[in-house]
């Protein structure tokens, strides 16, 4: 199942219901989205810094992963930040993948980018 990891921050009405509520209660919460869209939560972790709370969580799919995210961010009392991790066989099956590639404002002929093994270079 694919891996999401989500950074959010709370808004005002959010850390009021933070302060409400505490932090296990709110795990709780998470825990029972992820499960209503047939997830499940991996780590859950609060912070300082510029994110409130890190989320390691798996999802069924893209689709699942953004539900999650607009209700969220629908509620209005925190901002969600997404994002897909792949792991490191995923990585390995796209470096072998050939692209053709023409940066922008080049007028050269597309490139085609191969990977050389591991640990190898594009040539």
């Amino acid at each position: 199942m694919p891996k999401f990891l989500f950074e959010a921050n709370y808004l005002s009405e959010g850390l009021n219901g933070l302060i409400k509520e505490g932090g296990t209660r709110r795990l709780g919460a998470v825990e029972e989205l992820f499960k209503s869209l047939g997830g499940t939560v991996e780590a859950f972790y609060f912070a300082f810094g510029d994110r409130d709370v890190y989320i390691i969580g798996e999802l069924p799919d893209n689709a699942a992963a953004a539900a999650l995210s607009i209700r969220v961010n629908a509620a209005g009392v925190t901002t969600l930040k997404t994002t897909v991790l792949l792991t490191p066989q995923e990585v390995d099956d796209a470096v072998k993948k050939t692209a053709v590639y023409r940066p922008p404002g080049r007028d050269l002929e597309p490139e085609v980018a191969n990977w050389e093994g591991e640990g190898g270079h594009l040539v």
